[in-house]
């Protein structure tokens, strides 16, 4: 069955979209959805019906969301951000879990990938009504309160404290791939062998298709002047896999003829510049996914290799850059077929 149909008449937000290849006789691939979770539409498609089990591991998204978004008044994550420099705040293992693996990656990225860049995300407004270009000096302040040394934690009761007031921590780049994994332990865990779970352009696939064919992955064209939906190959891979990409097109806004992506500088406060325009990763599991796609992207094409080939195979990227190339790290350029004659697979 060719690529373009796809599957279970679904079309994946973001930066991909999964096509089937044929479904057993005595299996069909069944759809649901949930709207606003995590601040998109959230889908999971299991073969046979499975109702129950997908409701339970919508439940599990939903009690994720409510804890780390920084956009509930009421989240933990809000709460740590209103007591920054005043004291600790005491979270579920869930906030804490995905807080340390937050400074884990800050670490390894020297701050490129920040999970206190807050004060910057929350002045440019993109991907609301309010973005705009700040003024130069309100992105040095915003700045001067991006830190992820000033994070502190306390295994022993549980509690996160940022040390300097106006610090915010902001999860987005990670905690999407957190419900995923969890999501899958729930349908795991109902008895669900098959799956794809689709956290709007999160990708994460639970076990092997009923009828043994590969899950194939169509990529999404990431040069913004094309409509969305337009593929220029596709990837191949079997069982168990999440695939995430963070790009230059996913949000945006214009101002006076110039793009302002959404993927933040923290060492200059701008949208990154470093000729890429997006990033994806192949890995299994899909926290690490998420935080590595916005990490290597920040990082750029030879930093970024760099990160992904120090996990020596368990880990495999994709680099597209403005010169319409496309790198491929050694595990996944044999599974890579391009079909857009304007994107040419580069040798490192």
């Amino acid at each position: 069955m060719p690529f373009t149909r796809i599957l279970a008449g679904l079309t994946l937000a973001g930066s991909i979209m999964t096509a089937a290849s044929g479904c057993a006789a005595d299996t069909r691939a069944v759809a649901y959805s949930r709207m606003g979770l995590l601040g998109t539409l959230c889908k999971i498609t299991t073969w046979g019906p499975a109702e129950e089990a997908a409701n339970a591991a919508f439940e599990r998204i939903l009690n994720i969301d409510e804890h780390m978004s920084a956009n509930r008044a009421a989240s933990e994550v809000s709460r740590i951000n209103a007591a920054a420099g005043t004291a600790a705040v005491a979270v579920s293992a869930d906030t804490f879990t995905v807080i340390r693996e937050a400074v884990a990656l800050s670490r390894l990225g020297d701050g490129r990938f920040d999970l206190t860049v807050g004060p910057l995300v929350n002045l440019w407004g993109i991907g609301t009504d309010d973005a705009r270009v700040p003024a130069a000096n309100e992105i040095a302040a915003a700045r001067a309160l991006v830190g992820w040394r000033d994070v502190a934690l306390s295994e022993a009761d549980s509690t996160v404290f940022l040390r300097r007031a106006g610090m915010a921590i902001d999860l987005g780049a990670i905690a999407k791939g957190y419900a995923a994994d969890e999501a899958a332990a729930v349908l795991a865990a109902k008895g669900v062998r098959t799956a794809l779970i689709d956290l709007g352009g999160n990708v994460l696939t639970l076990g092997a298709k009923p009828d043994g064919s590969p899950w194939r992955i169509g990529l999404q064209d990431p040069d913004p002047s094309v409509p969305r939906g337009t593929h220029i190959g596709i990837i191949e891979f079997e069982g168990s896999f999440s695939v995430v990409t963070s790009g230059t097109y996913e949000r945006y806004f214009v101002r006076d003829g110039v793009r302002y992506h959404h993927l933040l500088d923290t060492a200059t406060g701008m949208p990154v510049e470093n000729g890429l325009v997006a990033v994806t990763i192949f890995t299994s599991r899909s926290m690490t996914a998420d935080g590595y796609s916005t990490l290597v992207f920040a990082s750029g094409l030879d930093r970024g290799r760099t990160l992904v080939e120090r996990t020596d195979g368990a880990m495999e990227a994709l680099f597209f850059t403005d010169r319409f190339e496309v790198y491929a790290t050694s595990g996944i350029r044999s599974r890579l077929k391009l079909s857009d004659a304007r994107w040419q697979l580069r040798d490192w």
